[in-house]
């Protein structure tokens, strides 16, 4: 005999009770809703657990089931996003979107392991990025706003209060639990206040699309190192890219949408594989409605 929510494993006869009966049918409701949520077997593997708590096995199973519910019902089903802000979802199509200035910043890791900046690469993969990002603009769907090279110029302390509140948005929000902090309660609440009113005030755009990343290259010393360290069992980090989004909201200041990118790969020296980084940053960006 096999408990239908378990993935196959008997049933032990004498752990089971008077109460069996009324386990087995909340374990096959178990089981659907566990193979709506295509984890099929966990939640069976609960209700064998339940089995040994006598008379109680059925409110233990009861109990496992409002859980599973409320996992998968209408609140579960629409659950916020990560990436978004409580309460918004969509942009409106008349919204005006700016586009920030990248701030973007190229490195080349010695053999040694120190990141040294090349300002050659860094002119290069900024040129190759912007470019992107105006292809980009075309496929948002909403109303995209020019910044003028001197109102760029006027609002880098911005983009560098964003790049501190990206961090901090990486490690807190998306970083292991033990950085989470409690008076967020897991919600993408962070905002840059009042420093992006003048953004607002320039250009009339409703938010402003902001971009930080950082990309690094192993130079060929470190490359000679990683293979010789790598024959007897020692592994050295490679170049890394790192890149961070996030859309503002101009007239509260609130991150209403942001994304992060971590990987070991890309190339932001080449227009094509620039191209596809912006696109891997941009992924699940707000449809527009």
């Amino acid at each position: 005999m096999s408990d239908p929510g378990n993935s196959g494993i008997p049933a032990e006869p004498h752990r089971i009770d008077t109460a069996s009966a009324h386990v087995r049918s909340v374990a096959d409701m178990l089981w659907f809703v566990d193979r709506i949520k295509g984890r099929s077997g966990s939640l069976g593997r609960l209700m064998f657990i339940c089995r040994g708590y006598g008379p109680r096995a059925y409110r233990c199973a009861l109990l496992a089931l409002f859980v599973a519910i409320g996992a998968v019902g209408p609140g579960g089903a629409h659950a916020q996003s990560k990436n978004l802000a409580p309460g918004f979802q969509t942009l409106q199509r008349t919204a005006r979107i700016v586009l920030m200035p990248t701030d973007i910043e190229l490195f080349s890791i010695s053999g040694g392991g120190i990141l040294e900046p090349k300002a050659d690469w860094t002119e290069v993969a900024g040129k190759h990025f912007r470019s992107a990002l105006v292809e980009k603009k075309k496929k948002l769907g909403a109303i995209s706003v020019e910044l003028s090279e001197k109102d760029a110029d006027d609002l880098t302390e911005v983009n560098t209060l964003h790049a501190a509140i990206a961090r901090a948005i990486n490690l807190h929000h998306f970083g292991p639990g033990a950085f989470a902090l409690p008076t967020k309660d897991g919600k993408l609440d962070w905002s840059l206040g009042e420093a992006v009113r003048p953004i607002k005030e320039k250009t009339g755009a409703d938010y402003a699309l902001f971009s930080w990343v950082r990309d690094s290259y192993a130079s060929g010393e470190r490359v000679t190192a990683i293979v010789l360290l790598g024959l007897v069992g020692v592994i050295m980090p490679g170049g890394t890219q790192i890149g961070y989004a996030s859309l503002v909201e101009l007239d509260t200041g609130r991150v209403v949408w942001f994304n992060r990118l971590q990987r070991m790969s890309g190339d932001l020296r080449e227009a094509s594989k620039a191209a596809e980084t912006l696109d891997a940053l941009l992924a699940d960006f707000p449809s527009v409605k």
